[in-house]
């Protein structure tokens, strides 16, 4: 099996660094620039024709799905500007088409963190109050 290439990777993070900060600071659509997103990874292929960038879209309340979606929306109409900020950003041979893919793994991250705080602090709570009985 053979690795993934120096020079690969290091298209990817340069890529991912200039997505990111497209996102976060250049794109005035009220579907994107009112979220927090992350560009959690991007993945070009070698004849850099293609790349799958992976966002995670962080929001509240019952509304979420629907703000992810618009979100999502929003992006993908951004698609050609953000690869012209790409094309200007790095020299590559090729400027990729970009996919972008809901990624789900920052907020399952903090779900299973809200769960293992309850669990612990449940926890403390019954051993703390265990303890008051065994020492009088």
């Amino acid at each position: 099996m053979r690795q993934k290439s120096f020079k690969g990777s290091r298209i990817n993070s340069d890529v991912q660094r200039v997505i990111s900060h497209v996102i976060g600071y250049e794109i005035k659509d009220p579907r994107v620039s009112g979220q927090f997103i992350s560009v959690v990874k991007t993945e070009v292929t070698k004849d850099l024709k293609e790349c799958k960038c992976y966002v995670s879209i962080l929001g509240q309340g019952a509304a979420q799905n629907d703000s992810m979606k618009e979100a999502m929306k929003g992006l993908q109409r951004a698609e050609g500007f953000i690869r012209s900020r790409l094309a200007e950003a790095l020299n590559l041979r090729n400027t990729p088409q970009i996919t972008f893919v809901l990624d789900h793994s920052i907020e399952y991250g903090v779900e299973m963190s809200k769960k293992i705080d309850e669990v612990l602090r449940q926890d403390h709570e019954k051993n703390g109050s265990e303890g008051k009985d065994m020492g009088e």
